[in-house]
């Protein structure tokens, strides 16, 4: 009896030291490529801020910005294998899993950050995220990058035709390189962690983010030139891992949900409130900013259509269903 009893106590040790391990392991590694500062970090750091606050610090979450895990193709590998828990990037860099959210990266798409705040937040955003899962991502909801723009280190952009010629760094996908060889420019698909060294080294001569991103990375520093183009907005899915999020109990789902909705929020209205200072500092910092006429800007998109066409002919439905519903938003 006292051996079976010694067993006992041993087993239940045992059980109590794994559900000990258990609670100990409930770390959310969360990465992204924008640098402490951005508007996306911040976002981040709500999310942490809300989840440890709710879950009575049962939930930990580590932040890894600045690319400190590896490039967003790194990131998504490790979230499908389970050994990072989530991340927030580009949705369009999802096309790689799902050919339907090439759509996001179409240059033009949306007319205002409020517009996209209705499709992604929409229908249209939770059936493009539903997709991800097959594929052993979570979409919880979407972060802000914002408006792109282009800089370059050789000369000011002030028309169309200032831009043939440029070796510019794109994001690695297919439309970005299509719509840069479009203006008679010279793309170079390259990760985002590598851009500095390579406009530093003038291995290419500019590259087209948002003005947060542009400031955040401090571009000003190898980069004189900068046009508010506003080509191509970007929304940020934040997915977590399927295998980490089914570990999850409901109720820890419902506090991780909550805090990407809550912190989404958050994040846009910093971005967007920001965004001006963020240019004054670029402008401070040397930067030469100028900005398209309209009859510029109409050049711009019509040299962007075959793109569009091309690339949206694969995904014709999904197309059809995102601008049906900015045409309501339109009315």
């Amino acid at each position: 009896m006292k051996r079976v009893f010694i067993k006992s106590l041993i087993a239940t040790v045992a059980l109590a030291a794994m559900g000990v391990a258990s609670a100990q392991d409930r770390t959310i590694k969360f990465a992204n490529q924008n640098a402490p500062g951005h508007p996306i970090v911040q976002g981040m750091e709500k999310f942490k801020e809300i989840v440890e606050k709710q879950s009575g610090g049962k939930l930990k979450v580590n932040l890894f910005p600045a690319g400190a895990l590896g490039s967003d193709q790194a990131n998504v590998s490790a979230i499908q294998g389970g050994t990072l828990e989530m991340a927030s990037m580009n949705s369009g860099i999802f096309a790689s899993q799902v050919k339907d959210f090439a759509v996001f990266d179409f240059p033009f798409m949306f007319a205002s950050g409020q517009e996209a705040d209705a499709v992604v937040d929409g229908t249209f955003g939770k059936k493009m995220h539903a997709k991800l899962e097959e594929k052993g991502l979570v979409g919880l909801g979407y972060y802000e990058l914002g408006f792109r723009n282009l800089t370059n280190g050789r000369r000011a952009i002030n028309k169309v035709s200032d831009i043939d010629g440029l070796k510019l760094r794109v994001i690695p996908n297919p439309i970005n390189v299509d719509w840069v060889k479009a203006l008679g420019a010279n793309p170079t698909p390259l990760p985002f962690p590598e851009l500095y060294a390579a406009l530093e080294q003038k291995a290419v001569d500019g590259q087209e983010n948002p003005v947060a991103t542009i400031n955040g990375a401090k571009l000003y520093e190898v980069q004189k030139h900068l046009a508010l183009t506003g080509h191509q907005y970007n929304p940020q899915s934040v997915v977590i891992s399927k295998k980490f999020w089914d570990t999850l109990s409901a109720a820890e789902k419902k506090i991780v949900a909550d805090a990407v909705t809550e912190s989404s929020k958050f994040q846009r209205t910093q971005a967007r409130a920001q965004e001006a200072s963020l240019l004054d500092n670029l402008k401070k910092n040397g930067m030469q900013v100028t900005t398209l006429p309209a009859a510029e800007v109409a050049i711009l998109r019509d040299k962007m259509k075959p793109v569009i066409a091309k690339h949206g002919e694969p995904i014709a439905a999904t197309v059809a269903e995102l601008q049906t519903e900015l045409a309501k938003l339109r009315k």
